[in-house]
């Protein structure tokens, strides 16, 4: 397929590559001129502006935005719809608040432009691994891109398959699923991050813990000075806690095993807010995703070891750096 691709910071860029790789065209622009010309000398066409890289396409056209939610995003759909016609779509691959989503679905409807949300979860990692997608929108503009999916996502690869799912959608065995209308794909996303800080923040603790237990406040005959890369290590093997995220902790304290380079300051992107506040008006319990939210704020105060593991596998699953960069 042809597609357009607007944004191309840490994962449009290689969104972008992915693409190309499985033979798909790539028709570029950023504000960042110099980027748009990096890519294309690695085969794709880069543009330079919206107009152009609307013109540049053929119908019905297809762009991707990669921007930042808020202003960045909302500023560019409205100028997109101002240049597309109908039939064609409009995808925002962001962190996106799914009722953002709803809002823009109905007003393009006029206009005969469909809008499709994918919560994309991969990284920095994503080129080589792949993207985990989560789409919202109609089925027949999701059916449109589904080549685009599937290429971007990361495939079956060596994970069994689950018992008893024969006869489900296998688009989910492959990384990616149409998870129901527009906005859908950005709150499955949603969640998942807020899912997210809970398990960062259960690695935090305890390994903070495991770290502390050689403090001068216990009895001398319960201390132990506990080597934290070979335990990051051995958990990864056949522990019940493995998971990508404990890979990327191993990888980090293998690094520096005192993460000197992480000051313990950790951000927040949005999704876990928004995780929290969707938690209200459900009126659903989410103590230990909303006490992980808590955390990320109060860690702006004071830092701790948990806090710099914290930052530290930010920076490892997503490139998101909260660290001084000549350490």
């Amino acid at each position: 397929m042809q597609l357009g691709i607007v944004g191309l910071g840490r994962m449009g860029g290689n969104i972008a590559r992915r693409l190309t790789r499985a033979g798909h065209a790539c028709v570029l622009w950023d504000r960042n001129a110099t980027t748009v010309g990096e890519l294309a000398g690695e085969g794709m066409t880069g543009s330079s502006d919206l107009t152009d890289l609307v013109a540049r396409l053929a119908a019905p056209r297809v762009v991707w935005m990669m921007l930042p939610a808020g202003e960045p995003t909302e500023a560019t759909v409205d100028a997109l719809a101002a240049i597309l016609s109908p039939g064609d779509i409009i995808i925002d691959g962001g962190n996106t608040f799914y009722k953002d989503d709803i809002r823009r679905a109905e007003a393009l409807l006029p206009k005969g432009i469909a809008y499709v949300d994918v919560g994309t979860s991969g990284g920095v990692w994503g080129l080589e691994r792949g993207f985990c997608m989560m789409v919202g929108g109609t089925k027949e503009a999701v059916d449109h891109i589904d080549p685009i999916l599937a290429a971007l996502a990361p495939g079956k690869g060596d994970i069994p398959l689950t018992p008893g799912r024969e006869g489900r959608d296998p688009r989910a065995e492959q990384g990616y699923i149409h998870a129901g209308p527009a906005g859908a794909g950005h709150f499955v996303k949603m969640i998942h991050n807020g899912i997210e800080y809970g398990l960062m923040q259960a690695y935090a603790e305890g390994f903070e813990i495991l770290k502390n237990k050689d403090s001068t406040t216990l009895p001398e005959n319960e201390r132990y000075t506990l080597n934290m890369p070979d335990i990051a290590e051995v958990w990864r093997r056949g522990s019940v806690v493995s998971s990508w995220l404990l890979d990327l902790t191993s990888i980090a304290l293998a690094k520096d095993e005192q993460l000197s380079a992480f000051p313990g300051e950790v951000a927040d992107s949005g999704e876990g807010r928004w995780t929290v506040m969707a938690a209200v008006e459900e009126a659903v319990s989410a103590e230990v995703l909303t006490a992980a939210l808590y955390t990320r704020f109060r860690s702006r105060q004071t830092h701790t070891f948990g806090e710099k593991m914290l930052s530290a596998m930010r920076f490892q699953f997503g490139g998101h750096t909260e660290f001084k960069m000549d350490k």
